[in-house]
């Protein structure tokens, strides 16, 4: 008896047809320096146009986590792909790398040549809206490990800077300002304990409209994470940005301390944060008190930048302008620890 590898599950042929379909939406991100096509072992990427004085590489990773559940549950697969890119090349340009490629990881269980390319098509569109090339990724289909119909995804970019123009944070003092910029919901952070509030499962919830959310329920938790690299390297050339920080996993508690100097704080004022109705009902249904809310999600916030105390009017007056919508959100203390 001859068992093919088709027999095991795996269709190399719906693979081939996969790179086909996602092969438009992929190269529409090429830029000058991407060397080749789609096919090659590796991306390549020249950095020969590239004139910085010492240039840094800034390389970050990360995933969209249980939100896919509900990418499964809607059959919806062209939004997901931008929150893999975003959840990247928030990262990088947190140290002020203005990002040059991106590779993705995609594992299914079954490979459906259309749905991979719906995907891949949410990728790219991350891309584009990073300003970075998607040079290349893996599509692995592994049956018996996913259930038919569900997917892992990972991403991972490389960005570059100056190395004199790295943001540290080491220049923080206390009485800079922190300005955050507003976020488009609770983009990939948190989803494990909303998918407690709102079961994946019930299809009938998700397409429930909710006029507090201007939508279904499932899209509004759908809904992408904001990319912020072009308005945050414009951001960073216009003025003097001390440190940076990307409100994800674990929210301000355990991210805005990341940038701080270990000797300082920061104090939040959530009175001036604008908290979007999604996040209203989350910790509503959930029961959390600020602390815990403020450490589970972003609260609508999802950068904050520390500034120096003089630029702050024109800050606000010129991320406005670039299309963001900015919030003083607080100080940076003396007092160590940070103050919700």
């Amino acid at each position: 008896m001859t068992i093919s590898y088709k027999d095991a599950g795996v269709d190399v042929t719906a693979g081939y047809r996969a790179v086909d379909l996602m092969k438009k939406s992929v190269r529409q991100t090429f830029d000058a320096n991407v060397i080749g096509d789609i096919g090659g072992f590796g991306g390549l990427y020249s950095l020969e146009s590239i004139n910085l004085a010492k240039p840094v590489l800034v390389s970050g990773t990360d995933g969209v986590g249980t939100k896919l559940k509900y990418a499964f549950a809607l059959e919806k697969y062209d939004t997901v792909g931008i929150d893999c890119v975003a959840m990247c090349v928030n990262d990088v340009v947190c140290q002020g790398a203005k990002p040059l490629f991106f590779l993705d990881y995609l594992a299914t269980g079954k490979l459906i040549p259309e749905m991979i390319a719906e995907i891949v098509s949410g990728v790219a569109e991350g891309c584009t809206q990073a300003g970075c090339a998607l040079i290349g990724g893996e599509t692995a289909e592994m049956p018996g490990f996913y259930a038919d119909g569900e997917f892992d995804m990972a991403g991972f970019t490389t960005g570059i800077v100056d190395r004199d123009k790295l943001i540290s944070g080491e220049t923080i003092v206390a009485g800079d300002v922190l300005v955050g910029l507003a976020s488009s919901g609770a983009h990939s952070n948190g989803y494990s304990l909303i998918r407690k509030l709102f079961d994946p499962s019930d299809k009938k919830l998700l397409s429930e409209y909710s006029p507090a959310l201007g939508d279904t329920i499932g899209m509004s938790l759908l809904k992408p994470t904001r990319i912020y690299v072009k308005s945050a390297l414009a951001l960073i050339e216009k003025f003097r940005v001390k440190g940076t920080a990307h409100i994800t996993g674990g929210g301000f508690i355990e991210n805005i301390p990341r940038m701080i100097p270990n000797n300082l704080g920061v104090a939040i004022d959530t009175n001036a944060i604008n908290t979007p109705e999604l996040f209203k009902m989350l910790v509503k249904m959930a029961g959390l008190t600020k602390e815990q809310a403020y450490n589970t999600f972003n609260m609508g916030i999802g950068i904050v930048f520390a500034i120096d105390r003089c630029d702050v009017d024109k800050f606000v007056e010129y991320a406005t302008q670039i299309g963001e919508i900015p919030t003083v959100i607080g100080s940076v203390v003396s007092k160590t620890g940070i103050s919700i």
